[in-house]
């Protein structure tokens, strides 16, 4: 067993060990203050004396990103594990099980990536709920929701909605290209883009507007899976959210004459505020923010290009 939990003559404290899981999985530490509801001082009071409890770093900061030590991912996975195990013991007690039939709307990134890990958690805490899913795109998803009863939409926005969604995280937007092709920087960007109403699409044409680069639609589709197959073929450049890349797809940037894109929330719009509701947001919240695409947990902030 690692030294972690043996050498330290300190108990683990759970709110040191949440916060810890917190700022692993926003990448910061003023988020993981905002999402705690407490300062970014006491968000490096909580790291501070954890790194005391355990004797060792847990972070290794430089000026463009913020890495886990070897002892840092150690604790990362066993923190993991015993928070789930307090919030199953929780659920377990609360009395009355959440039951009956719930039904979502999803982006297509959600239903294909993310969600499956959400539902997994969730009927292990949960297994009397069902779901009934709709995929879409999230603006179509919203409007449904008003006429119809869709108890939770799970989508993305390029903007701050207020209070109207749940912000479950954030992530930066960017241009994905094959890894295999060059795109040429003097001529007009070929782009794959979601038809409208989208908030990808609209990002794509803002930015590229402002920046009085020229572009031409060369790919549309209504599938994520589409808008990557033109990206991989190299038949186009496709907006994606930067945990979407996948192995065959590259970010391009300023080398390419490509301008900056606004980062991208991924949000839960609840048609009310139901237990159930709530369990299955958290459900969601835990897994976009730690599990993302399975990412590795030693990499926090990307450097910067």
């Amino acid at each position: 067993m690692s030294d972690i939990v043996t050498s330290s003559a300190h108990q683990l404290d759970m709110l040191l060990l949440r916060t810890f899981v917190e700022v692993v999985g926003s990448g910061s530490f003023a988020q993981a203050a905002d999402r705690l509801a407490i300062t970014p001082s006491a968000v490096s009071g909580h790291i501070k004396r954890l790194e005391q409890a355990i004797d060792a770093a847990l972070f290794v900061r430089t000026t463009r990103r913020m890495d886990l030590t070897e002892a840092g991912e150690t604790l990362y996975t066993y923190a993991r594990g015993i928070l789930d195990l307090e919030r199953e013991a929780r659920a377990k007690l609360k009395g009355k099980p959440i039951a009956g039939r719930l039904r979502i709307g999803a982006s297509e990134d959600f239903a294909g990536t993310w969600l499956p890990h959400v539902l997994q958690d969730f009927h292990r805490l949960h297994p009397k709920a069902s779901i009934e899913l709709r995929v879409g795109i999230t603006a179509d998803l919203l409007r449904r929701q008003r006429r119809e009863r869709i108890d939770i939409v799970f989508g993305k926005q390029c903007a701050d909605v207020g209070d109207a969604g749940v912000l479950l995280w954030q992530e930066p937007l960017v241009w994905a290209y094959s890894a295999e092709r060059e795109l040429d920087p003097l001529r007009d960007v070929p782009l794959a883009v979601f038809p409208e109403p989208c908030a990808y699409r609209d990002a794509a044409f803002t930015a590229l507007g402002a920046a009085t680069r020229g572009w031409r639609l060369v790919f549309e589709s209504s599938s994520m899976a589409g808008c990557m197959s033109a990206a991989l073929s190299g038949l186009a450049v496709t907006l994606l959210a930067r945990s979407q890349l996948r192995d065959g797809l590259r970010e391009l940037g300023r080398a390419e004459r490509l301008p900056d894109l606004p980062t991208v929330g991924f949000y839960a719009f609840a048609r009310e505020a139901t237990s159930a509701n709530r369990a299955l947001i958290d459900a969601c919240r835990e897994v976009g923010q730690h599990d993302r695409f399975g990412r590795r947990v030693r990499t926090l902030l990307a450097p910067e290009r």
